[in-house]
């Protein structure tokens, strides 16, 4: 700001000098604000205190206490009353923190957060429903999928015409009956999800039926994760041209998906490998790999073990609980 003034009195104008200077003109011509010293005055008008207790009072009435202040500020004036002005009914409210919502509104208690852990194959299976783009706008094929989380092995992928909770006991059926029945079954909230035929065959077969919280889409991250990975996938079609497409289409990627696609979540071995507890004997064969290479290249590795994203997971957890810090003498570590 010191080059701009000092141009502008040599007689540069404005547009010139604020664009020597590297500054906006409207910053530049703007007028600086004089701070005015000791306190600010209290203007003439002000309420006192006894006054905008009445106003407080007032518009938190039984018959105000829904009604923002305009509202409450004509309705005075109808029946002949003035308090003052709106302004400064918002200015009372501001003061005791209820300008946003003075309502008496119902809270709902907050859903529980579901906790799931899995320490190995078939105990805990999360699904859910995707749509599928059809051969014309408007119409969808229905994608049900069943995920085991610990090994992220798809048990189960059903595409149908529309969504229906007897489709799904169908599926479930099937899959348990190849799998076994899992301890517990994870789903979100839709509608095939909450149904009573689903709720029944999981109560008679004693399998624990747990449901993402409302509008918490990360309550069901392995089912969410894996719609992600098919459909922007390169080959995912943007339409299908049939039923039977889709069905093709999907059957084919699952069997990629669980036989072929190293993930690393689970130390970049195949879904099926840790499904079916192959896992265990090709981290052997990897290590003898590894040990291999290690002794021919030994300036390539600065350590003797083998990289940890070839570690498989003891645990798989659906919203793993925060650690707490523990006290040691005086000190908070992580448990």
């Amino acid at each position: 700001m010191t080059t701009y003034r000092e141009l502008i009195s040599q007689g540069v104008s404005t547009r010139v000098a604020a664009d020597l200077a590297g500054v906006p003109r409207a910053t530049a011509t703007r007028k600086p604000r004089i701070p005015v010293a000791g306190p600010r005055p209290v203007p003439a008008n002000r309420i006192d205190g006894l006054d905008r207790l009445e106003v407080l009072n007032t518009v938190n009435s039984d018959s105000f206490v829904n009604l923002p202040p305009i509202q409450i500020y004509a309705r005075l004036l109808d029946a002949g009353t003035y308090l003052c002005s709106i302004s400064t009914m918002y200015r009372v409210l501001n003061e005791n923190k209820q300008v946003k919502e003075r309502r008496r509104l119902a809270r709902h208690p907050a859903r529980a957060i579901p906790e799931l852990i899995a320490t190995g194959p078939g105990q805990v299976m999360s699904w859910d429903i995707t749509k599928l783009a059809g051969p014309i706008k408007g119409k969808y094929f229905d994608a049900y999928v069943m995920i085991d989380i610990y090994s992220r092995y798809i048990v189960g992928a059903h595409v149908h015409a529309s969504e229906s909770a007897v489709l799904a006991v169908e599926m479930m059926k099937e899959i348990f009956g190849i799998h076994g029945v899992p301890q517990v079954v994870h789903a979100d909230r839709g509608t095939s999800m909450t149904s009573k035929t689903v709720a029944a065959l999981l109560s008679d077969l004693e399998v624990t039926k747990s449901h993402s919280r409302p509008r918490v889409s990360n309550d069901n991250p392995f089912s969410e994760s894996w719609f992600k990975t098919l459909k922007f996938s390169p080959v995912f079609p943007e339409r299908f041209g049939s039923l039977a497409d889709a069905r093709a289409f999907i059957a084919d990627f699952v069997d990629g998906y669980n036989h072929t696609h190293r993930h690393s979540g689970i130390g970049l071995n195949t879904p099926a490998d840790v499904h079916y507890g192959l896992a265990e004997a090709k981290a052997v064969e990897r290590a003898e790999t590894l040990d291999a290479a290690r002794a021919r290249f030994p300036e390539r590795f600065s350590t003797n073990h083998a990289p940890k994203i070839l570690n498989i997971p003891d645990t798989a957890w659906i919203n793993k609980p925060a650690e707490k810090p523990v006290e040691v003498e005086g000190l908070k570590l992580a448990a």
